[in-house]
C-alpha cells in the first residue's frame, strides 16, 4: 500500500510538472478591512461596463469611524465626486477607493496598511445605517475587493477523513 502511495504521488508531481505548473505563490500583499464592521453588500460585477452593477463592496459603520488603508501605498487622489468625499491609493498596479470619506491624507502621502485615511461621512446608505464603500480596480477593471484579504489557510485531510471514502 505504501509503495502504491509513493506511486501515485510521483506521478501526480509528474502530472503537474509537464503541465506547467507553477510552484506555490509566495505571500502576496495581505489587505486589512478598511473599516471595523460587517460586510453588508458584496461585488456584483456588470456583465458590461456600461450597465449596472456594484464595483465595490459596502461596510457599514458608524459616521465618525475611523478609516484606514487596506494596504500599504501611496494617496493618489483625496476630493469630492458628486458631493461625497473620496480617497484612492496606488499600490503599483493597483488602485483602492473609499468613500464617503472625509480625508485626513493629502495626495502624494505614503500610507501603511491599516494607516488612518479619515472618517466615514454620511452619504452612502446601506441596509442598517452608513457605509463605507471600498473599491479595487486594476487599469479598467474592477476587481472585488475582498480577494486581498488574507483567506483562511487550506488545510487538506486525508481521505479516511470524508464520511464514506474507505469504508
Amino acid at each position: 500500500m505504501k509503495k502504491l502511495r509513493l506511486v501515485m504521488l510521483a506521478a501526480l508531481a509528474a502530472c503537474l510538472w509537464a503541465a506547467g505548473a507553477a510552484p506555490p505563490a509566495t505571500a502576496g500583499p495581505v489587505a486589512v478591512l478598511p473599516l471595523d464592521g460587517p460586510v453588508v453588500r458584496g461585488f456584483d460585477p456588470p456583465d458590461q461596463p456600461w450597465l449596472a452593477g456594484h464595483r465595490g463592496v459596502d461596510i457599514r459603520g458608524p459616521v465618525g469611524a475611523r478609516v484606514g488603508a487596506a494596504m500599504a501605498g501611496t494617496v493618489v487622489f483625496t476630493g469630492t465626486i458628486a458631493g461625497r468625499g473620496v480617497v484612492v491609493v496606488s499600490h503599483g498596479e493597483l488602485r483602492t477607493t473609499y468613500l464617503p470619506v472625509e480625508a485626513s491624507v493629502r495626495a502624494g502621502d505614503t500610507v501603511a496598511a491599516g494607516e488612518r485615511l479619515g472618517t466615514l461621512r454620511a452619504g452612502h446608505p446601506c441596509p442598517g445605517g452608513t457605509c463605507l464603500h471600498w473599491g479595487l480596480k486594476r487599469g479598467d477593471t474592477y476587481l472585488d475587493p475582498m480577494g486581498l484579504l488574507d483567506p483562511e489557510p487550506l488545510r487538506l485531510l486525508p481521505g479516511t477523513a470524508i464520511a464514506g471514502v474507505g469504508t
